[in-house]
């Protein structure tokens, strides 16, 4: 990931759409907890989001995490679509649009993004222990009855799933509070394709 920061950094096209790649899904969550669940105003505004992080790419310090710095340029990027899009059109003083932003941070909505994929990559065996243990509460011996296994099986399934989500969120502790990106450059020469995030 440190070589594809540098080259973003650098403005090399291909790492804009590396990264697209790999942050357009959890951008557009970001957008739809904003905008709604337009999927035009979606697909807008990510590509906003990855134009104007193409702009500010100079700027980013790589001695912090890209993901969100990527999610404040996100958020501020549908925050201001939604008031451009529902403010009035006639006149030139329109008065300022509120948008209701729900009251989820973004970190979390990143973190349960994070989670969600996390959670994905467990085995079957594994995701349905940590789902009855920590999602619905109940205990290693009522696990074991309702999955008609020994409780010795659910310990150990939880033991393994535990560690793998350690393991794959580890990141999460490590991650640096957003920076608010500068120095805009102009246009990039690099055309994101329209795939859906």
């Amino acid at each position: 990931m440190d070589a594809l920061i540098a080259e973003f950094r650098a403005g090399q096209p291909d790492a804009i759409r590396a990264l697209y790649r790999h942050y357009a899904k959890p951008i557009a969550t970001v957008a739809r907890a904003v905008a709604g669940n337009d999927q035009a105003a979606i697909d807008d505004i990510v590509q906003q989001t990855f134009t104007k992080a193409w702009q500010a790419a100079a700027s980013f310090d790589p001695q912090r995490e890209l993901a969100p710095w990527l999610y404040s340029i996100a958020r501020r990027t549908a925050i201001d679509y939604v008031r451009r899009e529902r403010r009035p059109t006639r006149g030139d003083h329109a008065p300022e649009v509120d948008v209701a932003v729900p009251p989820v941070s973004l970190e979390q909505t990143w973190e349960a993004y994070e989670l969600r994929r996390a959670m994905q990559a467990l085995p079957d065996e594994e995701r349905e222990v940590v789902h009855l243990s920590h999602l619905l509460g109940l205990t290693h011996p009522e696990i074991a009855d309702r999955l008609n296994v020994p409780v010795g099986t659910v310990k150990s399934r939880s033991h393994r799933a535990l560690n793998r989500l350690a393991g794959s969120l580890a990141h999460l502790d490590r991650r640096q509070p957003p920076q608010r990106p500068g120095n805009h450059r102009g246009p990039p020469d690099v055309f994101l394709s329209r795939e859906q995030p």
